[in-house]
């Protein structure tokens, strides 16, 4: 694969008696693209990725970035890496432009009265650059956060749940700031819990479950494989309607009180509509939608990733 940036290859890290967090996978990332690890809890997505930071050892296999080996020479990488873990905390007693300048130095970096401004400019922290980081809210900390990952002006980024438990609003502005940063040439190497953000911001997904990678591909690439494509839903028809679908010899679900029938083309759902006409259904809407990600994480792994709770 040309311009590979990350390459892993029969990664594996097995903890006894008998436990492969990480079980025989490969891939490649290739540079300036944005690439999402998805999973369950206990996948091996964050063994996976404490792997490439240079923080565990794998049992076998090899990772490596700019071709260097990840577990030899890591400190080769350090300028050349930029980490925002996911429980990330900013030092509560210093403001965002004094915490800018500590973690410079951190890295024997001189960080200038230009170049801090020019990074919290980076991340929209401009004006709250003087704040006490303990009032920052919880988007401003995630900005703050990467905002000292780019210190070293990174190639690599990997940032590890950055927007778990922020607004709508601001999780939409920690995206615009991914987005801005990758169109800068950044690689980003990106774990998330949310499927909706994995399908806005990723070039490339892997999908992991018990260690392995069970898909890879773009998100539409993986929505046109594995999804149904299209959904009938009827919102709030619940459980009667479901029977009485079914009893038409009908496949169908219900989910929160909707029920979601999967249909494969338009010539199916002309003959589904057909036979669902002469039924009472109590429902608030019927309309189609076409099969997200988080569809095709379900139909894979069979479980649903919600804020790092995982639930059948």
């Amino acid at each position: 694969m040309p311009n590979v940036l990350i390459d892993v290859q029969g990664l594996s890290k097995h903890y006894p008696p008998n436990v492969k967090a990480v079980d025989d996978i490969t891939f490649q990332i290739k540079a300036g693209r944005i690439f999402s690890m998805l999973g369950p809890n206990g996948a091996g997505k964050t063994t996976t990725v404490e792997i490439l930071e240079g923080l565990r050892n794998p049992t076998s296999g090899k990772a490596t970035i700019f071709d260097v080996d990840v577990t030899r020479d890591y400190s080769k990488l350090r300028d050349k890496v930029g980490i925002l873990p996911q429980n990330f905390e900013p030092f509560d007693n210093l403001k965002p432009n004094e915490a800018v300048q500590y973690w410079a130095g951190l890295y024997d970096m001189k960080a200038t009265a230009s170049r801090v401004n020019s990074l919290l400019a980076q991340v929209g922290l401009s004006e709250r650059k003087s704040v006490i980081s303990r009032k920052l809210s919880g988007g401003e900390k995630r900005k703050l956060g990467i905002a000292l990952s780019l210190i070293n002006e990174p190639e690599v980024l990997f940032l590890d749940e950055p927007t778990t438990g922020l607004d709508p609003k601001a999780r939409r502005d920690l995206w615009k700031l991914i987005e801005e940063i990758r169109a800068k040439g950044t690689t980003v190497f990106l774990t998330t819990h949310y499927l909706d953000e994995a399908e806005k911001l990723a070039d490339d997904v892997a999908i992991m479950n018990k260690g392995k990678i069970v898909a890879r591909g773009s998100p539409q690439e993986l929505i046109t494989k594995y999804g149904k494509m299209t959904v009938i839903v009827i919102t709030g028809a619940g459980e009667e309607a479901l029977k009485e679908i079914k009893r038409r010899g009908i496949e169908a679900t219900v989910e929160n009180g909707d029920v979601l029938v999967p249909v494969k083309d338009p010539v199916e759902m002309r003959v589904i509509f057909q036979k669902i006409s002469g039924i009472e259904l109590k429902a608030k809407d019927i309309y189609t939608r076409r099969q997200s990600l988080e569809d095709v994480f379900l139909n894979l792994v069979g479980a649903k990733m919600d804020e790092g709770v995982l639930s059948p």
